[in-house]
């Protein structure tokens, strides 16, 4: 019998278990579900729609084809579909960055499967929807270009990779003209190789069976190699002296394990005060800030976090660090979830709550040493930006690696 009848209970409901699954459908499109989210994200991600896979005369074609999805397609307006979305009290997002491009939604469980099909339209390539996505993608450019953590990152994976490289090349250029944009959509933005990724789903075979059909029109295409190139190590300067500050980085080239790369990048923030570890995609580094005269000791320190053994202490205590900041994504919102999800798919082939934490409980003292040693032998990108007037160069500091 209820104590107090018609009070709702004050003890919460057991938390409910995550369980994912996987399935790799026959046009290569890969789905992984996990049932525990109160709320469903659906986040379809085309691995190959990174400015990285841009050819010389589609630069700026991954910017502008962020702003291209959920537009005009398959028979849909762009405002049918948005409508439709809102009816339902979905919110969609896109994004895209140098390796990827990511569309999708979160909504009510009960509402996520029948709008799936919104995700699946192929694009008409409206003039207005063209004319509307190059817009947007020049003010994103205009505002990067005034952000000096903005303009750094860009820099790092300019000095890392090289400028022309496809890895090194800025992300934000507003360059792209409305062939190459379409050019650039039809060749990435395929089925082949995509992940698709859904939270709060608790019949994954049901979900999939759904996915098919709602896909089923969509263009198979040919699924895109991985975009790569190699760490060159070098520099990238922007000289901006009224910002009266210097913004360095120095950057190496980082391991498979993502899981590692964020250890490696705890114990640097931990190794001294004043910097900050950053891992990115295939990258790993270091950050310091100061004022101008101050730049040069500010690059021994960032020399200092690299090339100083990390100590065993640092090492466990960075672990832990690493392994709650994974968990707690998981705890997150649904959306952070999903985010989760496509990483480990795309790193793995497979997902789970239980295998994220596995991957930092099995990092050992001797692989972060070994990572840190293989750091402080190589040759090391630096990126710096602001008032350079007493940063030293990178040639001038490279002789304290390798």
């Amino acid at each position: 019998a209820e104590e107090f009848p018609g009070i709702p209970s004050t003890s919460p409901a057991s938390a409910v278990t995550s369980t994912a699954s996987v399935t790799t459908l026959s046009n290569g499109l890969t789905v992984v579900s996990e049932n525990a989210s109160l709320t469903s994200t659906i986040a379809l991600t085309f691995p190959g729609a990174g400015s990285s896979s841009e050819t010389a005369s589609e630069a700026g074609a991954a910017l502008a084809n962020k702003y291209m999805s959920l537009k005009s397609g398959s028979g849909l307006s762009s405002a049918v579909i948005l409508r439709s979305m809102e009816n339902d009290g979905a919110t969609p997002f896109t994004s895209a960055s140098r390796t990827s491009a990511t569309v999708g939604f979160t909504a009510a469980k009960d509402k996520a499967v029948r709008l799936i099909p919104l995700l699946a339209t192929t694009s008409t390539m409206e003039k207005w929807d063209m004319r509307e996505a190059q817009a947007s993608a020049k003010t994103e450019a205009a505002a990067a270009e005034s952000s000096a953590q903005t303009v750094l990152s860009e820099s790092v994976y300019s000095a890392a990779y090289g400028a022309q490289s496809g890895m090194g090349k800025s992300y934000y250029s507003a360059s792209a003209t409305k062939s190459a944009i379409q050019s650039f959509r039809e060749r990435t933005y395929v089925l082949n190789g995509a992940v698709l990724s859904a939270t709060g789903i608790e019949d994954h075979e049901s979900f999939v069976k759904a996915v098919e059909v709602g896909f089923s029109e969509s263009v198979v295409g040919e699924a895109a190699a991985s975009a790569s190139s190699p760490f060159l190590g070098g520099e990238t300067r922007v000289h901006a002296p009224s910002t009266g500050f210097a913004h360095l980085a120095l950057a190496f080239e980082g391991p498979k394990s993502s899981a590692l790369a964020n250890v490696i990048k705890q114990c640097i923030s931990l190794s001294s005060e004043g910097v900050e570890g950053f891992a990115d995609t295939g990258i790993v580094g270091v950050y310091g800030g100061a004022a101008p005269s101050d730049a040069a000791a500010t690059v021994d320190a960032l020399i200092a976090s690299i090339t100083s053994a990390p100590v065993a202490e640092f090492v466990e205590r960075a672990k832990a660090l690493a392994k709650a900041e994974a968990i707690f994504a998981l705890d997150g919102d649904s959306k952070a979830v999903a985010e989760a999800m496509t990483s480990s798919v795309m790193e793995s082939g497979a997902f789970s709550s239980a295998g994220v934490a596995a991957a930092y409980d099995a990092i050992t003292v001797a692989d972060v040493t070994a990572a840190f040693q293989s750091m402080a032998k190589s040759n090391p990108a630096m990126a710096a930006v602001g008032d350079l007037s007493s940063t030293p160069y990178q040639g001038s500091i490279s002789g304290k690696f390798g």
